[in-house]
């Protein structure tokens, strides 16, 4: 656990040096530019790190020798995997930019998202033209920054990496997940429209293809295979990485499918039921789907995706879906897949302290309530 908690330092000192270098060329173009500097650096600020600490371990899963974050002789050799793992988490910044605005999410971690802040930046200052409309364009910009400056903090690291062919095994996956991500968010919004015209016992398995594309991997898998081949895995470790990631990812973006429709909002900086009102066809809906009566799949299928939902509306949806037992069978499949990603880890050719700690990540990504 020191070991995690040491890594998320120096990946937030890591950003937060690269950031620095970054924003004095925004700085030497035009004090405009402020914007940028402040809002990237309020959505790189927080967050659990989830993606570069699964990076980490990904990679310190099949070194061969042990390794002492503490120590100042490492710098060098942690130099590339400290750099990949920050690159995920700008990735990562960026997208929650570009979902929020696709999901039109009044907020991020119980702070306005990226398009409101320009808003209010657009309405305090008395511009020309309407601030909703300069909040989306310029949240559009902010995150494409984003992503570039995710390149360029990996392209850093990589450069730094001696063997060139672990540097380019590690780019590949980073570029891999890069599409899957954008392809899994399209799927995401095809389905809020077009499970209109799919047969419905197809909805239950369109849903989990969003999941494995979305987030899954994404989440996950990814950050593991990206990790590991930066410290030069062999087919059998990248194997049994992705086979303990990809459930283990399914089952992180089930909870998630809980917590937006049930979530405490103090607690996810969400408001209750944000799922429902931006009409989340998740696994969650299709199990419920399945298990209503064509009456009450009817009146869920009106309501869902309706932005003026009431808090009774909401209240009453939580209910419906509870009572007909698809809570239950999602917590089983969370079960489910967990049981299955640890018992991938057993007898893995990997490290035995990353699998100790990788064993212990999925009890915290799976029980989590935020």
């Amino acid at each position: 656990m020191a070991h995690s908690s040491r890594l998320v330092d120096m990946v937030h000192e890591r950003i937060e040096d690269f950031l620095a270098e970054r924003t004095s060329i925004l700085r030497s173009i035009s004090a405009d530019l402020e914007p940028l500097d402040g809002f990237s650096r309020r959505f790189l600020s927080g967050g659990k790190r989830f993606r570069a600490l699964f990076c980490y371990w990904g990679w310190e899963s099949v070194r061969t020798r042990g390794f002492d974050p503490f120590e100042a002789a490492a710098g060098p050799d942690r130099f590339p995997i400290v750099s990949a793992a920050a690159a995920l988490e700008l990735f990562h910044a960026a997208a929650l930019v570009h979902d929020d605005l696709i999901d039109r999410s009044d907020t991020r971690r119980g702070l306005p998202a990226a398009h409101r802040l320009f808003e209010g930046l657009h309405a305090d200052s008395g511009w020309a033209g309407d601030a909703a409309d300069f909040g989306v364009d310029a949240a559009i910009l902010l995150g494409d920054l984003l992503l570039g400056w995710s390149d360029e903090i990996l392209d850093e690291g990589l450069d730094a990496l001696a063997d060139r062919a672990s540097a380019r095994a590690a780019r590949r996956e980073f570029m891999r997940m890069r599409t899957e991500v954008t392809a899994g968010q399209y799927l995401d919004i095809l389905e809020e429209r077009a499970w209109l015209v799919q047969p419905d016992d197809e909805q239950r398995v369109r849903a989990e293809r969003v999941i494995i594309y979305k987030s899954a991997k994404y989440s996950i898998e990814a950050p593991l295979a990206i990790g590991a081949s930066l410290a030069g895995a062999n087919e059998a470790q990248l194997g049994a990485l992705r086979d303990f990631g990809l459930p283990l990812g399914i089952a992180y973006q089930l909870r998630d499918d809980l917590l937006g429709v049930f979530g405490d909002p103090e607690v996810t900086g969400k408001p209750s039921g944000d799922d429902l009102r931006e009409g989340k066809r998740t696994v969650l809906v299709a199990i419920a789907r399945e298990r209503l009566a064509a009456g009450q799949r009817r009146l869920l299928d009106e309501l869902l995706g309706d932005a003026s939902l009431s808090a009774e509306q909401v209240r009453m949806l939580q209910r419906t879906i509870t009572e007909c037992g698809a809570v239950d069978e999602v917590e089983e499949l969370i079960a489910r897949n967990a049981a299955r990603a640890v018992a991938a880890l057993d007898d893995a050719p990997l490290g035995n302290e990353a699998r100790i700690e990788l064993a212990a990540m999925a009890k915290t990504v799976t029980r989590r309530t935020s």
